[in-house]
This record gives C-alpha cells, structure tokens and sequence, in this order.
C-alpha cells in the first residue's frame, strides 16, 4: 500500500501527461519523498532486441555535473601503472594478490579499471563479477592503458549504461539536492547518447518510453523522440 507522502506527491503528477524534460526535472524535485537526499534516476524503455549483438547498447558518459556520488575506484594492473593509478586517485590498486582478495568475498569498490594485461586473471573472476556488474570492459572504458584518464573520468561523474534483456536501460543522473539545471543538463546529455546508440537495424519507434522518478518517488514520463 502506497504511503501518505507518496500519494501526495502523485497527486503533483498528471498521469496522463508527458511532460518536458526540463518540466519533468523540476517536478522530481518536488516529488521528492524521503528525507535522504535522494537519486533522480532515469529510465529508457527501448524497441531493442539485446539478443542480437548490434542491438546491446553500452557505454558510459561523463555527466556535466556528476552524480553527486563519489564512487571507489579499483585499479587491477601491475608495475609503472600501479603508481600511475595511486597518483590518479584510485581508492584501491593492485595485481593478482588483489584478486585473490575479490575471490575470498572482498567488494569495497564501486567500480573496477583494468590494463590490458591483467584481463586474462580477471577474466577467471567472470562468474563472480558478471552478475554484479563489476567486470571491467573496453566499450565503457575501464580497460584501458590510460589509467589516468579512466580514473579521473569516473572521479568527475562517469557513468556507464546498459540496456537490460527487456530493453530497458535505467541510470541516475543525480540527486534532489542538484538545481533543476543541473539536473536537465545531466539529462539531456544521456538522452543524447542513448539517442545516437540508436541500431539501424530498429524500424518504427526506437524510445517507447522515458521516465524520470526520485528514489521511492512516483514516476514522471517524460517527451521522448
């Protein structure tokens, strides 16, 4: 059963409307129901079939004025690049030893970079870093020898987006404490991308649906193309 601050917010919403982006954003903030400082979380319901190779869309994104979450950097990598990921600013750095603690059940970090030469030793880890969603990949640049741009990128905001088995791709773009331009800045360069990712292969409506919502908020459908 919905809550009493939840229905009171609804009632701000016209459920039968689509709002502006730039309406939708202010409106979240003002549907904001918990007294944490919520995520404004946005969701993309695609017409793509991720079966199909061409249609797995992935990659990540710099918001301008990112998340307003600081997450924790793992960097897997040896020799130079260690000190190389220390001067970036990664949380955690290490080789194979770091491994060893991963697979003993350690997950202090949000996020993993990793050189080249270590995928061989993570890629043993697949089954256990798979399903969280940890495991490093060249499309959104965590594998990578630019250790220091790879950190510093993720440091300022970076994001990564993927569109699940039912075509829906849902990311935050940051919290109700953000202004209402920032908010419809972070939007609309996801939008952008996600509106470029487009496959050739999809006919007809390619967005079937975007909404934005608060964390425990009500949903806000927002114009798509």
């Amino acid at each position: 059963m919905a809550g009493k601050k939840y229905l009171e917010a609804a009632k701000l919403i016209d459920s039968s409307k689509t709002y502006s982006y730039t309406e939708a954003v202010e409106l979240a903030k003002k549907t904001s129901t918990t007294k944490f400082d919520s995520s404004v979380e946005v969701c993309f319901n695609l017409n793509v079939d991720p079966r199909h190779a061409d249609q797995q869309i992935r990659g990540a994104i710099v918001l301008p004025n990112g998340t307003g979450k600081t997450q924790k950097v793992l960097v897997v990598t040896q020799g130079a690049k260690e000190q190389e990921a220390k001067d970036a600013g990664a949380d955690f750095v290490g080789g194979k030893e770091i491994l060893e603690d991963i697979k003993k059940g350690w997950f202090e970090f949000d996020i993993i970079v990793a050189t080249p030469d270590m995928m061989g030793e993570l890629g043993k880890l697949g089954k256990v870093l798979g399903p969280k969603g940890l495991m490093p990949n060249p499309k959104t640049g965590t594998v990578t020898m630019d250790v220091t741009k790879a950190v510093t990128e993720i440091k300022k905001g970076k994001i990564e987006y993927r569109v699940d088995k039912e075509g829906n791709i849902n990311v935050a773009i940051g919290k109700v404490s953000f202004t209402a331009e920032q908010l419809a800045e972070n939007f609309k360069s996801l939008y952008d991308v996600i509106a470029k990712a487009r496959p050739a292969a999809v006919k007809g409506i390619y967005m079937k649906s975007v909404t934005l919502a608060t964390t425990m908020g009500p949903g806000i459908k927002v114009t798509a193309e």
